[in-house]
């Protein structure tokens, strides 16, 4: 009885925490489908390997969103057309780039300026080579389908055949002038009944993430994880698998890392701070609305090889 009320709280701390963060990110793909219908400048984003991301990345900063909110804007990103490359750097590294994440890395650990450089500079690099890994994979082997048929809607015809969308000639050939009906504005009462639904359908699996985690969470013991705090590798490891399961939310997580920080390795505890915005139970529901079943695996090996690595190399650096 006592796990299940354990359990019960933890699972309303998460859904509390995430929700307003899901709002904001559904709040913020439904205006720029209101006020730039055809998404033409999301075509002009940079298309380079390295660029790209980067770009990404840097959208970051001006969009107070974690994670759970960076899916709905990324799904935007690829629906208008962007980039697959820029809105993968988006999706991965935003979280922790934003205003918000920065600002509670600072107030948990200001005796710690190396972290405040350390975690923004490790997101965008999990978040490139993540975007590198993926770009090997076809769209049509990466993306759903559902979000594919949309994203070709919104793709110039010199870019995708008429056989390739499932809707005939709908979409926006190459010049595209600026009166065709595709681009004319949404009225309000369209994009919102899109984004009530975006958001019903976001939230359901966001409810059921927080309901796995937090059963995890309060059957697993954390001391075996915390036991091996001081190896090189190993304490990685742990956090790295304690994030899957403890990761609340990007904007609160440096908070929750400060209550065993002094127990675990400098790179154990980066590790922490780092994978949870890109992959845990919570959000698998959530990046399954934008990618397939490889693209989630290839997603989470990617990330725990990249974290590892950058954890290892902070703690030769630090220790």
């Amino acid at each position: 009885m006592t796990r299940l009320n354990t359990a019960w709280a933890l699972f309303q701390g998460l859904l509390l925490e995430a929700l307003p963060f899901l709002l904001i990110g559904v709040l913020i793909a439904s205006l720029a489908r209101w006020f730039s219908p055809g998404g033409a400048w999301l075509r002009r984003l940079p298309d380079h390997p390295v660029a790209g991301p980067l770009t990404g990345a840097a959208l970051g900063f001006a969009l107070p969103a974690c994670e759970c909110g960076n899916v709905p804007v990324a799904r935007r990103l690829l629906v208008g057309g962007a980039p697959v490359g820029t809105a993968l750097g988006f999706l991965f590294a935003a979280p922790v780039l934003n205003p918000i994440v920065i600002a509670s890395t600072w107030a948990a650990f200001p005796d710690q300026p190396w972290l405040l450089l350390a975690r923004p500079a490790g997101a965008v690099l999990v978040a490139l080579g993540l975007a590198l890994l993926l770009r090997l994979l076809p769209e049509a082997t990466l993306l759903r389908t559902d979000l594919l048929e949309e994203r070709r809607l919104n793709q110039p015809l010199a870019s995708v055949s008429l056989l390739e969308r499932r809707t005939g000639v709908i979409g926006l050939p190459e010049d595209a002038p600026p009166n065709l009906p595709s681009q004319l504005p949404s009225s309000w009462q369209e994009v919102l009944r899109h984004g009530s639904r975006e958001f019903l359908n976001l939230a359901l699996l966001l409810v059921a993430g927080c309901a796995v985690a937090a059963l995890v969470q309060a059957t697993l013991p954390r001391q075996w994880l915390l036991a091996v705090g001081g190896a090189p590798t190993l304490s990685i490891v742990a956090l790295m698998a304690l994030s899957l399961v403890l990761s609340v939310c990007s904007s609160v997580d440096a908070f929750l890392a400060l209550g065993f920080a002094a127990q675990v390795t400098p790179g154990a505890l980066l590790a922490f701070l780092l994978l949870g915005p890109v992959i845990d139970i919570k959000l698998v529901g959530l990046l399954s609305l934008l990618f397939r079943g490889k693209g989630l695996l290839l997603t989470a090996a990617g990330s725990g090889v990249l974290v590892l690595l950058i954890g290892q190399w902070v703690n030769l650096w630090r220790l």
